[in-house]
C-alpha cells in the first residue's frame, strides 16, 4: 500500500502531474454539477429507524392489514381559542370546510362536523379552550406536497381570527423538520466555512493558507453531493441529519488532512530548492498516515452496516462515500493545490531553505521536554481528570421524547405541549393494541380483553376503536397515567408486552395481542440502540485495533493508541454531559448521542494519535526513546493542536442547529477533541511510551 501511494504522490507532485491532477477534479466537479443530481433533490425529514421484525412493526403492519384506514400519515389538528371558550359550532364549520375543499391527501378520520354535541364535547378540553381532532394525511404524499396540504388546513382556519390551529403528530413534525433544516442548511454551510476561515487567518496569519484548503474542501463537497445525488436516485434514502453530520465531517477531515500535509511541506520547503521536490518529500512521509488516517474514518462509517437502527445504518453509505472521496482528495488534489502555489501559499512568513525550525523553541516543545523528564506526573495528572470526567456518566439520563428536541416555537410542537398541558397525559401518544383471534371475536370477548388490559399497572384508559371486517380483530386505543414517553411508562409497557401470552390465556381466549404506538416504537428503539451500541463499539475497536497494528507493525502501539482514546471519549461524553447541564441547562440527552460521538471520536481522535506515533516511529529510527518522543511532540504539536482547534470548533458549528441531538453532539464531540488534541496526543499518550517502551540494546540495533 504504500508503494502504491508514493508512486500516485509522486506523480501527483510533479510539474506535469500536478496540472493533470488538477484538470481532472476541475473537469469532474464541473461535469456532476451539470449533469448530475444534487443529494439535495432526495433529502428526506426522516427514515424507517426499525427493522421490520421488532415487535412495533410487526404490530402495526397486523393493524393496516386488519384495518386499511389506517395507512396514512398521523395527525392531530389542535384548535385553540384566543380568548375564552371555543364555538363548537364555529368548529364544526370549520372543519367541514377543511373536508370539502378536497384538499389533496387530507383524509378526515372521523365526521366530527356531523357529532351532536355531547359525543363532540369528549374532544374539548376540561375548560372547553382547546379541541383536538385526529386527522390523517396520504402516505402517498411527499413531504413537500404534505406541507402544502397542510397550509391550505392553516389558510380555511386562518379565516377565523378568533382561533388558532396547530398541526401536530407526524405529519406535522414531518414538514416543520423539513423548513428547519432548509433554514438550518445554509446557515450551518456558510457558519462552517466562515468559522474555518476565520480560524485559520488567525492561527497561521496566512490569506492562501486559510484559502487553499477551503478551495479543496468546495471541490470535494460539490463531487460529494453530486454522487450522493445519483446514489439518492437510485435507491438510497438521506435523511436531511445525515447530510448535516456529513457536512461537518466533508469540512472537517479536508482541512484536518491538509494541515498534515502543509505542515510537513513547510519543513521540506526549508531543506529543498523546488517546490516539487519539497511536496514528494512531504508526501512520502505524510501520505501514508494522511491515507490511513482517512481509512480509519471510513472503517468506522463502514461498521455502521451492521447496526439494526436505521438512523445509523443511514450514516454508512452516506459517510463512507465522503470518507471515499475525502482520501482520494487528501493524495491529489491537496497536495496538488499546495504545490500549484508552492512557498507563496505560506506569505507573508515565506519558508526559505535553511531557516532555523521554530519547532526546537516552541511551546510543544516545551511540553515535549517536561513529558520525557517527568513521565509519571504527566501521566497521573491527566489520568486523574480523565476519570473524574468520565465519573460524570453514573449521572447520564436518557431524553425519550424526541419533541422536546425540537425549538419550543416549533409549530407541531407548541400543539404538544397545549395538548400536554390541556388534556390527560396519556392523550399525548395513546398505544393501540390489537387483538387478533383465531375465529370471530364476540362482544365477551372484547369486554375479557379490554378488562385484563385496565388492570395492567399505570393503565388509565381502554377503549375499543374498532373491529375488523372480517370480525376476527379488534383494535384497542391504551392510555397511560403518565407521559407515554416517560421512562417509567416505556418500562410498564415492556412488562405488559412480556407477559402478553399470560394476558390472553388469563381470558381463556385463543388468540394474539399485539402493541403498536409511540411508546412500544420507543420501547424497541431502546432496545436496538442499546443492541447496536454494544456491536457497534466492538467491532469499531476491534477493527481499528487490527489497521494500527498493519500501520505501526506493532501490537504495543495500537494498545496504548485505542486505550487512550477509548478513555478520552469516556471523559469527553462524562464531561461533555456535566458541561452541557452547567451551561446550557440539558439535563438530559437522546440515547442516540453516545453512539454518534463514539463512531466520530475515536475514528477522527486516532487520526492524531497515528500522526504522532508516525512521527515518532520515524525519529526512533534516528534517535532514543525519550528524544524521538521529544521531537515527535514538538513537530506534530502545532499542526495537531491548530487542528484540532478548528475541527473541535467545526463541530461546535452544529449547536447552530435547531434539533438539541445535534446541539448535544456537536458539543460533546467538541469537548471531546480538545482533549483528544491537548491532552491525549500532546501529554498521556507520549507519556505512556516514554513509561513503557525501552531503547534497544546495541545487539538489537545490529539485527
Amino acid at each position: 500500500m504504500k508503494r502504491l501511494l508514493q508512486k500516485i504522490t509522486d506523480v501527483v507532485t510533479t510539474k506535469k502531474g500536478m496540472k493533470i491532477t488538477l484538470s481532472v477534479w476541475l473537469i469532474l466537479t464541473i461535469s456532476l454539477a451539470i449533469f448530475a443530481p444534487s443529494a439535495k433533490d432526495y433529502e428526506v425529514s426522516s427514515i424507517d429507524s426499525l427493522p421490520d421484525d421488532v415487535q412495533s412493526v410487526i404490530a402495526q403492519k397486523k393493524i393496516n392489514e386488519y384495518f386499511t384506514d389506517n395507512n396514512g400519515i398521523p395527525a392531530i389538528f389542535v384548535f385553540q381559542a384566543k380568548d375564552g371558550e371555543l364555538d363548537l359550532q364555529n368548529l364544526q364549520t370549520i372543519y367541514q370546510q377543511i373536508v370539502d375543499s378536497n384538499i389533496n391527501g387530507a383524509e378526515p378520520l372521523i365526521p366530527f362536523a356531523q357529532l351532536p354535541a355531547p359525543a363532540a364535547s369528549s374532544f374539548f378540553s376540561e375548560d372547553q379552550t382547546t379541541a383536538i381532532i385526529p386527522f390523517q394525511f396520504s402516505d402517498k404524499l411527499e413531504t413537500k406536497e404534505l406541507k402544502a396540504s397542510q397550509q391550505e388546513v392553516a389558510k380555511i382556519t386562518g379565516q377565523y381570527k378568533d382561533i388558532s390551529l396547530y398541526i401536530t403528530g407526524p405529519a406535522g413534525i414531518a414538514t416543520d423538520t423539513l423548513d428547519l433544516f432548509s433554514r438550518a442548511d445554509l446557515v450551518l454551510l456558510f457558519s462552517t466555512v466562515g468559522l474555518i476561515l476565520i480560524l485559520l487567518v488567525i492561527i497561521y496569519r496566512s490569506p492562501l493558507l486559510a484559502l487553499i484548503p477551503l478551495i479543496a474542501a468546495a471541490f470535494v463537497y460539490e463531487v460529494v453531493m453530486q454522487v450522493l445525488g445519483i446514489m439518492g436516485k437510485a435507491g438510497l434514502v438521506i435523511s436531511n441529519q445525515t447530510l448535516s453530520i456529513m457536512t461537518i465531517l466533508l469540512f472537517a477531515a479536508v482541512i484536518d488532512y491538509s494541515l498534515f500535509v502543509f505542515s510537513r511541506y513547510r519543513e521540506e520547503l526549508k531543506r529543498q530548492e523546488s517546490k516539487f521536490e519539497a511536496m514528494k518529500l512531504a508526501m512520502q512521509e505524510t501520505g501514508m498516515p494522511v491515507f490511513f488516517s482517512g481509512g480509519t474514518v471510513l472503517a468506522a462509517m463502514l461498521v455502521l452496516f451492521f447496526a439494526q437502527f436505521g438512523d445509523y445504518r443511514n450514516f454508512a453509505p452516506t459517510f463512507g462515500t465522503t470518507m471515499v472521496v475525502i482520501m482520494i482528495a487528501s493524495i491529489t488534489l491537496v497536495p496538488a493545490l499546495f504545490t500549484l502555489f508552492g512557498r507563496k501559499s505560506f506569505w507573508p512568513k515565506i519558508p526559505k531553505v535553511g531557516d532555523i525550525h521554530e519547532e526546537s523553541h516552541g511551546f510543544w516543545s516545551k511540553i515535549g521536554k517536561f513529558v520525557t523528564r517527568k513521565p509519571g506526573v504527566a501521566v497521573t495528572v491527566i489520568s486523574l481528570f480523565l476519570i473524574l470526567s468520565a465519573s460524570n456518566l453514573v449521572n447520564l439520563q436518557y431524553e425519550f421524547d424526541t419533541m422536546k428536541s425540537f425549538p419550543k416555537d416549533m409549530p407541531s410542537r407548541v400543539g404538544y405541549e397545549i395538548l400536554e398541558e390541556k388534556f390527560e397525559k396519556g392523550d399525548l401518544a395513546p398505544t393501540t393494541v390489537l387483538y387478533e383471534a383465531n375465529g370471530t371475536v364476540t362482544k365477551a370477548d372484547i369486554d375479557q380483553i379490554q378488562s385484563v388490559l385496565l388492570k395492567q399497572p399505570k393503565v388509565n384508559e381502554v377503549r375499543v376503536n374498532g373491529i375488523s371486517d372480517d370480525q376476527k380483530a379488534v383494535q384497542f386505543s391504551l392510555t397511560f397515567t403518565e407521559n407515554p414517553y416517560e421512562k417509567t411508562t416505556i418500562d410498564t409497557l415492556q412488562s405488559i408486552i412480556d407477559k402478553k401470552e399470560q394476558l390472553v390465556s388469563e381470558t381463556q381466549l385463543n388468540g394474539k395481542l399485539f402493541f403498536a404506538g409511540e411508546t412500544a416504537t420507543k420501547l424497541d428503539e431502546r432496545t436496538i440502540n442499546n443492541r447496536d451500541i454494544i456491536v457497534i463499539v466492538l467491532l469499531e475497536t476491534i477493527l481499528i485495533f487490527l489497521m494500527l497494528i498493519v500501520l505501526t507493525r506493532s501490537v504495543k502501539m495500537p494498545i496504548y493508541m485505542m486505550g487512550t482514546i477509548l478513555v478520552s471519549y469516556l471523559a469527553a461524553l462524562g464531561l461533555g454531559t456535566f458541561l452541557s447541564q452547567i451551561f446550557f441547562g440539558i439535563g438530559s440527552i437522546s440515547d442516540r448521542v453516545p453512539l454518534y460521538a463514539f463512531v466520530f471520536l475515536v475514528a477522527l481522535g486516532i487520526d492524531y494519535n497515528i500522526m504522532l506515533i508516525s512521527r515518532f516511529q520515524e525519529e526512533r529510527l534516528k534517535h532514543p526513546v525519550k528524544k524521538a518522543v521529544e521531537i515527535a511532540v514538538a513537530h506534530t504539536g502545532g499542526v495537531i493542536s491548530s487542528a484540532g482547534i478548528i475541527l473541535a470548533a467545526t463541530f461546535a458549528v452544529l449547536m447552530t442547529q435547531p434539533i438539541q441531538l445535534l446541539f448535544v453532539f456537536g458539543f460533546i464531540v467538541a469537548v471531546g477533541i480538545l482533549l483528544d488534541t491537548f491532552l491525549i496526543r500532546g501529554i498521556l499518550l507520549p507519556g505512556i511510551i516514554v513509561f513503557l517502551e525501552k531503547d534497544k540494546t546495541r545487539k538489537e540495533l545490529k539485527s
